[in-house]
């Protein structure tokens, strides 16, 4: 970083002095307005929520341009390294600046290889927590935990200390994880193999068993390491932040990971893609979101403009409307996930380009992020907004007013008039003192099913067969109301039209306005036929 040569001069307009400001020019990337004086000069801080044009410190590590869709990891674009490195050597370049030759290489592959197994008594800390803990409450733990079994490099202050501590938390995390999940399921744990790669031992770890010899799928190998390298660093994230916070506190090393890895557990962080992958999961089960595609043509969207996050699903998501939806696309366009939080811009290019209707997918907090901002440019009064699990029964209490008038389609509305439904949302909302979503809806639904073929065989759980018949025939009383499979196993099933209106007693609650689609059925159902 060197000074640039030109100033930055703030003025105001209460007659206070203006200030000058010394503007920095990075290797890559925007200048820099140098405002550490601020507060001396003026007696004023700044205000930037979020770190949205604020960099906190120098570094030579990565380099991000979500619009562009450009990653650098030490000045090197990341096709380069998904498409001719490994991670290890990713790993090598991040820790140390360059990339190894090949004798470096081979000593730090070595180094991380052999320090892969981890204290004996971690097994005995697992075992202080309940079998159906989240993963990432136990990985925070585990991690944390560290400090306590490695304590010889502990010294943040200390350079070697701080290198044993990075080869430690490289070579023993996937053994953790992968301890976390066979602890959660409850199988054995498998302890790592020097012989297999990085990644081949990760999917050795987490899905061999001590009954049979894993053979390690070359693709679902190169695959899982190039997704490694992705996620190897990305800037000054939420997580990557906590960390650098922590460890400014001196702190030791596993500390300030743990802290890092609990950040990432949030549901506006990492958290996001964990509920955004339950969702399409259940919206694949309930027959694929193409659904809102066909509700808009149903409603005479001529012309739509398409938003969504920038990673797999968003596109799968974007792919699936476009899928049945007849009208044109006048603009798509996908957004940075997860640390994208503003989108001012993208509704700008929604605004002008006079869409009938605009689709927006968020999952967690981008989602009430991304609601919030759509009413506040005032655009509810001027392109009507489609949306997927945006609006619901857990994202409602924090929407409120912004989710008034935003339709959603669910295949279940808390307000079905079934009997099954009344009596499960009276029981839940007793228990729970809330309303009940879709999610719980779907558990009670598939513990009747269960019930259902139990008490068939008359608890006899041995006649699978006969269970699997009576479960075919989904003959219990569903929440959902009336319902069946199709030939591919998915549900034949209504999907209701559901808004946001205002309760008598000052809150908020969903309600059915209509049947979208009645005895709705996979579209895809003819091509993938399943034997009962």
């Amino acid at each position: 970083m060197k000074l640039a040569d030109y100033k930055a001069t703030l003025s105001f307009s209460n007659g206070q002095s203006s200030v000058e400001m010394p503007v920095y020019k990075g290797t890559i990337g925007p200048d820099v307005i140098d405002i550490r004086k601020l507060y001396g000069q003026t007696g004023m801080f700044t205000y930037d929520p979020g770190f949205l044009s604020t960099a906190s410190c120098q570094s030579a590590i990565t380099f991000i341009d979500g619009d562009k869709g450009e990653l650098l990891y030490r000045g090197y674009p990341i096709e380069q390294l998904a498409t001719q490195c490994d991670f290890l050597e990713t790993c090598h370049l991040l820790l140390y600046g360059e990339l190894p030759n090949a004798q470096r290489k081979h000593d730090f592959t070595r180094t991380v290889t052999h320090h892969t197994m981890v204290h004996e008594q971690m097994q005995f800390f697992l075992r202080g927590f309940r079998r159906d803990a989240h993963p990432m409450a136990v990985l925070t733990g585990l991690v944390g935990a560290l400090s306590a079994f490695y304590h010889d490099s502990t010294d943040i202050n200390n350079a070697e200390h701080r290198h044993i501590a990075a080869i430690r938390l490289i070579a023993k995390l996937p053994t953790l994880v992968a301890m976390a999940y066979k602890y959660g399921v409850g199988q054995p744990y498998m302890y790592p193999q020097n012989d297999l790669s990085y990644a081949g031992n990760f999917l050795r770890m987490m899905f061999g068993t001590p009954c049979e010899e894993y053979k390690v799928n070359p693709v679902l190998e190169r695959a899982l390491d190039r997704i490694f390298i992705l996620h190897a660093d990305h800037e000054q994230n939420a997580s990557t932040s906590t960390v650098r916070l922590c460890g400014s506190s001196g702190t030791n090393p596993f500390a300030a990971i743990a802290a890092g890895v609990a950040c990432l557990w949030g549901p506006s962080h990492g958290g996001a893609n964990e509920a955004c992958l339950n969702m399409l999961e259940d919206i694949q089960r309930m027959g694929g979101i193409a659904k809102v595609g066909e509700f808009m043509n149903q409603k005479g969207v001529k012309s739509a403009f398409l938003i969504a996050p920038n990673y797999a699903a968003g596109r799968d998501v974007i792919a699936g409307v476009k899928a049945n939806y007849k009208g044109t696309i006048v603009g798509e366009e996908y957004t940075r996930w997860p640390d994208q939080l503003d989108f001012a811009a993208e509704l700008s290019k929604a605004r002008a380009a006079k869409p009938d209707a605009i689709f927006a997918f968020y999952p967690g907090g981008a989602g009430i992020q991304f609601m919030t901002q759509y009413m506040q440019a005032g655009l509810k009064q001027q392109i009507p907004l489609y949306t997927a699990f945006i609006v619901d029964a857990l994202s409602l209490p924090r929407l409120k007013e912004f989710a008034l008038g935003i339709p959603g389609a669910q295949h279940w509305v808390a307000d079905l008039p079934n009997e099954a439904n009344k009596k499960f949302v009276a029981g839940f909302q007793e228990k729970y003192k809330r309303a009940p979503s879709f999610y719980a809806a779907q558990a009670y639904d598939a513990a009747g099913l269960i019930g259902s073929a139990v008490n068939a065989v008359k608890g006899d759980l041995s006649k699978k067969d006969e269970m699997r018949a009576e479960m075919r025939k989904a003959n219990y009383a569903s929440v959902r109301g009336p319902y069946r499979y199709g030939n591919n196993h998915f549900p034949i099933q209504n999907f209701y039209l559901q808004e946001a209106v205002a309760d008598a007693g000052g809150g908020y609650t969903l309600k059915t306005t209509a049947v979208a689609l009645k005895e709705h059925q996979d579209r895809y159902h003819h091509l993938c036929p399943m034997r009962w």
